[in-house]
């Protein structure tokens, strides 16, 4: 049995598509908070347990039986580490056989705010004695999709990340490579993958995309940290969301989101998604 926390989540339902198509649906578990939003993969045969990383007591039954887990990390940024630990400590009481997780890229040395709870579940994982596989996932390219079409209206990307290239993926390629390694957990069982887009780019370069493609006049805005938080809250994001962001571009200025070692395209069998997919996508609506 494969099971896949955050099942309904962007990521999760990409990974059962992925996985669906490697192995059938009856050895297909799916962990959501929510069976009821769950009702189509429940319809192609997949089994639904309820589980939430906020609910201990839920994680124990949902993992009986399981062989092969994938833990996507949570969305609550700043409860990661406590709620991961209780999926971890679930799956060692379950006997499950190996656990994969979605870390961020270069997770040991990364710049970014944001891999601090990754290196703590990641810590977690090699001391609970369970066999495992890191993925390492990188930016995916869909970050910047909503902010496409309002740059081509308004001319400008904005951020703070300098000249520093980052090496995005659309959320399909990582999505991908999680089923890979679930359809064949003995063929990966121990290995930290740095998954990354096979061509990077900057925010430069993004503009010049948009510009291209939209036929209008876009640059890029590079601004201090600060004063790019304090834009992004100006848009509405919630101050904490907008911190992480421009904390994230710093990273990227730092090189945090960059990797040319072509792993993931390795692990999936072709090239990964460009951005200029992205941009397309985006501007189609």
């Amino acid at each position: 049995m494969i099971a896949v926390t955050g099942a309904t989540g962007q990521l999760g339902r990409l990974v059962i598509d992925a996985l669906l198509e490697k192995v059938p649906a009856a050895s297909v578990a799916a962990l959501v908070r929510d069976p009821a939003k769950a009702a189509d993969l429940a319809a192609m045969g997949v089994t639904l347990r309820q589980a939430d990383y906020a609910q201990p007591e839920t994680l124990f039954p949902a993992l009986e039986g399981v062989d092969t887990l994938l833990l996507i990390s949570s969305s609550e940024v700043g409860q990661r580490a406590p709620q991961h630990q209780a999926v971890i400590d679930a799956a060692a009481a379950a006997g499950v056989g190996l656990v994969a997780y979605t870390s961020i890229l270069h997770a040991d040395s990364s710049p970014l705010a944001l891999a601090e709870e990754h290196r703590a579940t990641e810590a977690a994982l090699a001391a609970s004695g369970l066999d495992h596989v890191l993925l390492r996932n990188g930016w995916y390219s869909e970050n910047y999709a909503g902010s496409v079409p309002t740059a081509a209206e308004h001319g400008a990307v904005i951020g703070a990340a300098g000249e520093g290239r980052i090496a995005a993926a659309a959320r399909a390629d990582y999505a991908a490579a999680a089923a890979a390694v679930l359809a064949d957990p003995a063929a990966h069982a121990g290995k930290t993958y740095e998954l990354a887009g096979d061509t990077a780019f900057t925010l430069a370069d993004l503009a010049a995309e948009i510009a291209r493609q939209s036929g209008k006049p876009v640059t890029y805005q590079d601004m201090p940290q600060a004063a790019y938080a304090e834009a992004l809250k100006g848009f509405g994001l919630p101050g904490p969301f907008a911190e992480i962001l421009a904390d994230s571009d710093v990273g990227a200025s730092r090189g945090g989101l960059f990797d040319d070692s072509h792993a993931l395209s390795a692990l999936i069998g072709r090239p990964t998604t460009p951005m200029s997919e992205m941009v397309k996508s985006a501007l189609a609506g």
